[in-house]
């Protein structure tokens, strides 16, 4: 299937030398920072005892279980937008597209399995970006949500007060309102050039304000829910006594790192947020390099192993996905 060259800039529009040049900058500085902190500080522990492994083990699998939840969310979304497809393959291409998140800039998983499935699906590929835009927005808006909580309440040690918490909350409001103007402007006949152009990916976004979306608005919150309770299995494991609040506050930051354009894997970025987070709440040293580490490792290594066998067993291969991000990026 052939994407017009319209429809290619939509979908993935290629980064500028420029970006891709700041990513790696920003990787390389956040890095090189992260790694002379860390050798300045005393040896990491280590996870030892069939106790430890058990716990690495609940996280692993804990992980692994609400990624295939995004994949029986975006199914939802899809089956909402009455887009045909396989529920294997909503599973199957969630975990291709986090495992090419590891390996290529730009976010290229993304780009992967809206190609992917636009080849199993009855959907066009713009179609498919929106149901990827609402998969985004439900994890933009949870992260607000559980932000801005954990701010108002005091929860997270926050040193900035409330402010950063209202305006968070305030930020999801504000985008639920515009997207109920724009409908109420388009049911009267307004905007037609531009819905015209943004239809096939704003159609989905409807979704947001029915009673699907609030059940999806509530299992995002859940996913992240489980999120920060991988981090606290982790914390746990290298002697780490946070709370649940506290680990949660990580992931916001962790999570928020990956809008700064990086390196493949967030490299740089995402360790100086946890690093950075960590040491908010008083924890540095060994442990806080610990802790990172293990964690890198919780959340990255067994979802690109999947992937990498999804893709190779089940999508034609890496050289095969390379060349198909390739042409829908051109």
């Amino acid at each position: 299937m052939s994407v017009s060259e319209a429809e290619a800039e939509v979908i993935a529009p290629t980064p500028s030398r420029l970006r891709r040049a700041l990513g790696l900058l920003l990787s390389a500085i956040a890095l090189s920072a992260s790694i002379w902190w860390a050798s300045r500080q005393e040896a990491p522990p280590l996870p030892h005892g069939p106790g430890d492994l058990a716990l690495i083990a609940l996280a692993v699998a804990l992980y692994l279980g609400y990624t295939a939840g995004r994949g029986w969310r975006w199914h939802t979304i899809m089956r909402w937008a009455g887009i045909r497809h396989q529920r294997s393959d909503a599973y199957g291409l969630t975990v291709v597209g986090y495992m090419a998140n590891t390996v290529l800039p730009a976010r290229g998983g993304e780009v992967l399995r809206i190609v992917l499935m636009g080849e199993r699906s009855s959907a066009r590929r713009r179609e498919l970006l929106g149901t990827v835009i609402t998969e985004r927005t439900l994890d933009a808006m949870a992260l607000a949500v559980l932000f801005a909580a954990l701010t108002l309440l005091g929860m997270a040690g926050s040193r900035l007060g409330k402010g950063p918490g209202l305006v968070a909350l305030g930020a999801v409001l504000l985008g639920l309102a515009a997207l109920m103007a724009y409908l109420r402007l388009r049911r009267t006949g307004r905007l037609e050039r531009f819905a015209s152009f943004a239809r096939p990916v704003a159609r989905t976004s409807r979704l947001l304000l029915t009673r699907t979306g609030l059940v999806l608005g509530a299992f995002t919150g859940a996913v992240w829910a489980c999120e920060a309770l991988v981090f606290w299995l982790v914390a746990h494991v290298v002697g780490l006594e946070v709370t649940l609040a506290e680990a949660a506050f990580i992931v916001v930051l962790a999570s928020l790192s990956a809008l700064i354009p990086a390196a493949p894997g967030y490299v740089g970025t995402f360790d100086a947020a946890v690093l950075f987070g960590l040491g908010s709440l008083g924890i540095a040293g060994g442990p806080a390099v610990g802790c990172l580490l293990l964690y890198r490792g919780v959340i990255f290594v067994p979802v690109t192993l999947a992937g990498l066998a999804l893709a190779i067993g089940r999508y034609g291969g890496l050289g095969r996905l390379r060349r198909l991000r390739f042409s829908a990026a051109r």
